[in-house]
């Protein structure tokens, strides 16, 4: 059976079929921010993932492709205070144009962080700016696919914080099409991709060390016994699947493939705001496992849990038929490719998320500035992305076993 369907069948047929929604996600689109309607300061708040990274003993070198500088925009400065986190500000090949917040006190303060003397009250506002080539997106999680159309719209190169949409698939088409007909970058920023492990995953598998996936595994364990502020309180409540990007990445990130059906289950919650009469998705579930079909044809085993608690991790492992590899690799290949991070321009930190805050960053910058396509492009983002949202809906059906839409330019 043909599960990779053609991209202009699949949008109708699929809605269709699966029930799902077609219209924007169970939030509406107000105003821009990833902030608390009060814009309470958060910053003392202990944020999973953004831990001190260890000293890095071995890397590559990282080599300049320009002297180009990129005026970049800067879109929110809400809870985890992402559009400072990534470096944009240290790159070389960067210069910070404009930066925005709608809430005034965290516009200057994102302005002053980064050295920057241009502001602007909303996201409208900044991408009018046809000085910026590029943004950076990092508004709430409910709003980004429609504020990547917008900027995309205006002719800027969008990178933008993890999902790359939010609970409605018909916004993946919409964001997929809008892509495909601009021409431009779009990178979703997930940071799993440049974790240690999944990177040397990624090369062995470009290598062949690994083979075929046979099997796959990811965890994304970040317990929530009192939802993170955010912005008209998005996180409350929120399906774990909704927010697939750190687990799923353990597969898609180390194939470049996708998920082509899902088989979901979740367990009811005894937190207050996963019981669904206490928050807007009708959600009852703080943790759900989902098991999919691959691509390549193997099986993949992906967990987004918020209401258990212990360690916390955004970790996996995969199983090939010439190697495995938990924490390191272990299978028939000998002679392994170099399986250090990239490099970074002096003076770039790594940061957060074990080293792959500045990553990111340099990978979304250098392809723009090589004309080519980003290693977490708009395929591979929707593709991290939609598959949790069918999986939660599976989940709701308990368990029923549904087609994923696919996406590939």
């Amino acid at each position: 059976m043909n599960y990779l369907n053609d991209f202009s069948f699949n949008r109708r047929s699929f809605l269709k079929r699966s029930g799902l929604a077609i219209g924007a996600g169970v939030l509406g689109f107000g105003q821009i921010g990833c902030t608390s309607k009060d814009g309470k300061d958060n910053s003392t708040m202990h944020i999973q993932g953004f831990e001190d990274t260890p000293q890095e003993t071995s890397m590559k070198e990282w080599h300049s492709v320009s002297d180009r500088k990129i005026k970049v925009g800067l879109i929110g400065y809400g809870l985890s205070k992402f559009s400072a986190a990534f470096g944009f500000q240290d790159h070389p090949n960067v210069e910070i144009y404009a930066v925005s917040d709608i809430i005034p006190e965290r516009c200057a303060e994102l302005a002053r962080v980064t050295n920057c003397n241009r502001t602007y009250s909303s996201l409208e506002e900044l991408i009018k700016d046809d000085n910026i080539e590029a943004v950076y997106i990092a508004t709430d999680a409910p709003s980004h696919a429609q504020h990547s159309i917008e900027a995309l719209k205006h002719g800027k190169h969008v990178a933008c914080a993890v999902p790359a949409i939010y609970g409605s698939i018909e916004d993946a088409y919409k964001l997929f099409e809008t892509v495909h007909n601009s021409g431009l970058k779009y990178m979703m920023f997930e940071t799993s991709m440049f974790h240690e492990s999944l990177y040397a995953m990624h090369t062995l598998y470009k290598s062949g060390h690994l083979g075929e996936i046979v099997y796959s595994e990811g965890e994304y364990y970040h317990y929530f016994d009192t939802p993170l502020d955010s912005y008209n309180g998005w996180r409350i409540g929120l399906p774990p699947q909704y927010y697939p990007t750190h687990s799923n990445a353990y597969h898609l990130c180390v194939t470049g493939g996708s998920f082509l059906e899902v088989s979901c289950l979740g367990m009811p919650s005894k937190i207050e705001n996963f019981k669904p009469e206490n928050n807007i998705y009708k959600n009852p579930f703080g943790t759900e496992v989902a098991n999919f079909r691959t691509s390549e044809g193997g099986m993949s085993r992906m967990v987004v849990s918020w209401d258990t608690p212990g360690f916390g991790a955004e970790a996996g492992r995969v199983r090939g038929t010439k190697g495995s590899y938990y924490e390191t690799y272990d299978g028939l290949e000998n002679n392994l490719p170099d399986l250090r991070r990239p490099g970074l321009p002096k003076g770039m930190e790594a940061g957060g998320h074990g080293g792959s805050h500045g990553r990111l960053t340099d990978e979304f910058i250098t392809a723009i500035l090589q004309d080519r396509k980003p290693l977490i492009d708009i395929d591979l983002s929707l593709n991290l992305s939609v598959a949790g949202v069918v999986a939660h809906h599976s989940a709701l059906k308990n368990g029923e076993l549904m087609k994923i839409p696919q996406f590939k330019i």
